[in-house]
């Protein structure tokens, strides 16, 4: 039998193709120019009609330096899967999560009693609803790299209930991204194209509302499918073996933990609450934003009393309780900072880091026992953040050749030739394919909308099909690419190899790329 290359393996060779590509392709470049956008900040966009040949610049030692480039570029990204697992591996040395499995399963039984949920199937009501709730977020206010802090905790659970690290990823971070694909208010995409192409700021949004319950429904069909056939026979999943790690991490017999409230429970809690408290005093009001409207209200009171009330009574239960409470509020305030504030990676991963903190304090780790727990958790996790930063190096190495904005002219050059309906279905493959090299959405509008925008206008092509060309072109392949620090970092947490996840997914991006030339020639 014929052995797949290590992820590593594959990731360099694209970095040695993109290294000659620079010796074949010309060097060229778009002259820039900053522009306000309609969120009042600036961005850097391309002149139309300004391309240029320029002098070579062949990437050959690079090959290796673009490692070091690689890290430096994406170590956002890969502090953010540093603490992130350090964080979650304090929290499984306390055994709340293995708690909150067994009652969470036991719960999915209970419920199982009742014949109509079971005809519907329990599994299938949780798993639409997960996924329903992270393909908002990710139209909605664009959830991306959040979704790898989420990894570590459903994977684990769907292994548990019988499924595979697979579905775990697809409830989550798939989920997510179909909802960036068929986005309907995500500043970072829909927000960008738009005020680039100079239209109104998230207009359109009934047809795009209408592409996101579409892309959906295929796609949480696919899920629900492949997860039925995992369920019926676990051993037909190609990451079986491999998820053996998760199993063993997590096989714990829950009637041998002792639940207690240790003194420095009630510490925790006393701190936490305590700058919570402060917290809402310094900031009372919250605006949450989505899209052009915004709402302000005492979100942060709101969830401070509900904290104190809640862990309270989940402390006087258990630690492992009060653990649990930690990690849902946690959530609740990555929202309410992803939507109020503008969080980012950087407060998001603090955020998770200061949970991981106060959980160990909960559970009487001394400083010293939960310095260690967090470099173990770092350092199981190490694998993914080196992905990110490898997969990195292929951006810079076509940056830095100087051929990503000659292989743009050519492609619009092309363009410029055909039909109507032809131009349509080659822009979206354009996008479709820029995105292969360059995942990020609002870089890709920068360089991409200034340059469409013109061509549809000769074309006669509506500027709302010329942003949505880009919006799905930008979403789908985003799922499979391995430029993307997301997908790769998303990948590394669950410990799926790259080339196990490109041979499960390829057929399904195929069929979603197609959708997306249906629903564009539709419009």
């Amino acid at each position: 039998m014929k052995k797949v290359p290590h992820t590593y393996v594959i990731i360099f060779t694209i970095i040695v193709i993109c290294s000659l590509l620079t010796l074949i392709i010309p060097a060229g470049e778009f002259d820039r120019q900053s522009v306000s956008m309609p969120d009042g900040t600036t961005r850097e966009v391309v002149i139309p009609d300004s391309f240029h040949y320029t002098d070579r610049s062949p990437q050959l030692w690079d090959v290796f330096t673009s490692f070091f480039k690689g890290f430096t570029s994406q170590s956002g990204i890969i502090i953010f899967i540093l603490l992130i697992g350090g964080a979650f591996w304090i929290m499984n040395a306390t055994k709340a999560i293995d708690v909150g499995m067994a009652a969470f399963l036991s719960v999915i039984l209970r419920m199982e009693r009742y014949p109509w949920l079971r005809k519907i199937g329990v599994d299938n009501i949780i798993m639409l609803s997960l996924m329903t709730l992270f393909s908002l977020f990710g139209a909605v206010f664009g959830m991306s790299e959040e979704t790898i802090a989420f990894i570590v905790i459903f994977v684990p659970l769907f292994i548990s209930m019988g499924y595979d690290s697979i579905t775990g990823v697809c409830v989550v971070y798939v989920a997510a991204h179909l909802g960036f694909a068929g986005a309907m208010l995500n500043p970072f995409t829909i927000g960008i194209a738009q005020g680039i192409a100079a239209i109104p700021l998230f207009s359109g949004l009934g047809y795009r509302f209408i592409c996101w319950l579409i892309i959906n429904a295929i796609g949480f069909t696919f899920v629900l499918l492949y997860a039925r056939k995992i369920k019926r026979n676990p051993q037909k999943s190609i990451m079986y073996k491999l998820d053996d790690s998760w199993r063993n991490a997590h096989k714990v017999d829950v009637a041998e933990i002792k639940y207690y409230t240790p003194v420095s429970t009630w510490v925790s809690y006393g701190i936490v609450t305590v700058g919570l408290v402060v917290l809402s005093f310094l900031f009372p009001e919250s605006t949450m934003k989505i899209g052009n409207t915004s709402v302000s209200f005492y979100a942060l009171p709101i969830l401070t009393a509900l904290f104190a009330v809640v862990g309270f009574f989940a402390a006087r239960k258990s630690v492992h309780f009060y653990v649990l409470n930690l990690l849902v509020f946690t959530v609740f305030f990555l929202i309410l900072g992803v939507m109020g504030y503008g969080w980012y990676i950087m407060e998001i991963g603090s955020l998770f880091l200061a949970m991981g903190i106060f959980a160990g304090m909960a559970a009487g780790f001394s400083p010293n026992i939960i310095t260690r727990h967090f470099l173990e958790g770092a350092q199981d996790i190490l694998s993914a953040a080196l992905v990110v930063g490898l997969a990195g190096g292929i951006i810079i190495i076509l940056q830095d050749g100087k051929i990503m904005d000659t292989i743009m002219h050519s492609l619009t050059s092309v363009m410029g030739m055909a039909s109507k309906t032809l131009a349509l279905g080659v822009m979206y493959l354009i996008q479709t394919g820029l995105n292969l090299v360059m995942p990020s959405g609002s870089a890709k509008a920068a360089l991409t909308m200034p340059i469409m925008v013109p061509f549809s206008d000769l074309l006669n092509i509506p500027r709302q099909a010329t942003v949505l060309a880009f919006q799905f072109g930008d979403g789908f392949t985003n799922m499979i690419t391995p430029t993307s620090g997301v997908l790769m970092g998303c990948l590394g947490m669950a410990k799926i190899p790259y080339e196990k996840w490109f041979k499960f997914f390829w057929k399904f991006i195929l069929m979603m790329i197609a959708l997306g030339f249906v629903l564009l020639i539709l419009y």
